[in-house]
């Protein structure tokens, strides 16, 4: 039997070919019905890579220590794929952050895979196209596969809470001492990063993070997991060794403790739940019947409260 044109497209994808991986990732960043197969014969060839979120806020040096950290993983023998959300910017090629510039002597290194997700429009499609990207990577022999987000939303830390370690990057100087505490991302780190600890008042933010890590528990609920923080300096290519030692020693923790079994857990909750959300928001949103927007105009009249409104939704659902 002559294989499908998706068949064929899974087989490039887990032969490791680039053409196919990109190819995947763009059916699924459209979010087309005839991907659905293909990535789902593609998820039962996961689970082998380590999925690393790194997120922080603009300007804390996240895309140059990506940079950094893939020529570290290649030094090591390992493959990497990076994606790169960026909700703001249109599709830019597979360029990080629509910039091939920082990532100059990578691209053309057949261990290293990066994509530039574009999102802007999407209902509820960030973490759904970002995690098929990642289970793409997976199953194509990627050992680490690094998801940058850009700024701090929601998106971005559901994003990393879909990761097995969390990387927080900080930076001094950019107004408040410790970004991550403002953004509420101390709690979900596994790893802290100080960024540009060349500059002179970079031992203010590594005292300040320590401190307050001092204060309670973070690493998402690991108590065996000491939350290190590392300071890093491009310009002076400092601790980026560092960060990856730290980075492999969280895995081995995991490993070693079943925390990975439960991130994995957690991380699958969060899919289902979130795709269910999307394939309500996509079936009712934009029906032509008049039934979500109806409902809409019955609860702003105060004739039906929201969450009746919602169960007849789910009814509907179900009758379709």
């Amino acid at each position: 039997m002559a294989r499908t044109p998706s068949g064929e497209l899974v087989s490039e994808v887990l032969a490791g070919r680039v053409r196919g991986i990109a190819r995947m990732m763009s059916r699924a960043e459209a979010g087309d019905e005839g991907s659905r197969h293909a990535l789902a014969e593609i998820y039962f060839h996961t689970g082998k890579a380590h999925v690393v979120g790194l997120t922080g806020v603009p300007g804390s040096g996240k895309s140059t220590l990506v940079r950094s950290l893939a020529r570290a993983v290649r030094e090591s023998g390992r493959k990497i794929g990076i994606v790169a959300v960026d909700p703001s910017s249109p599709f830019s090629g597979g360029a990080i952050l629509g910039d091939r510039v920082r990532m100059t002597g990578l691209t053309a290194d057949p261990g290293v895979f990066i994509r530039s997700m574009a999102t802007r429009g999407a209902l509820g499609g960030l973490a759904r196209s970002t995690l098929d990207a990642v289970d793409i990577l997976d199953a194509a022999g990627f050992d680490l596969v690094l998801v940058e987000t850009v700024g701090v939303g929601q998106d971005e830390v559901d994003i990393a809470r879909a990761a097995h370690t969390v990387v927080v990057v900080s930076a001094p100087g950019l107004g408040d001492e410790i970004q991550a505490i403002k953004a509420g991302l101390l709690e979900i780190a596994d790893i802290h990063v100080v960024s540009k600890c060349d500059r002179a008042d970079a031992h203010k933010t590594l005292a300040d993070l320590k401190a307050m890590l001092a204060l309670g528990p973070s690493g998402d609920g690991e108590p065996a997991w000491v939350v290190p923080v590392v300071p890093t300096s491009a310009e002076r290519d400092e601790g980026t060794g560092d960060l990856l030692s730290a980075i492999d020693g969280h895995r081995a923790r995991l490993d070693g403790s079943g925390g990975m079994e439960r991130r994995c857990r957690r991380i699958i909750e969060m899919r289902v739940l979130k795709t269910a959300e999307e394939i309500l928001r996509t079936r009712f949103v934009g029906r032509r019947d008049g039934r979500f927007a109806g409902l809409i105009e019955q609860v702003m009249a105060r004739n039906v409260d929201p969450y009746a409104a919602a169960m007849d939704l789910l009814a509907a659902f179900y009758k379709d």
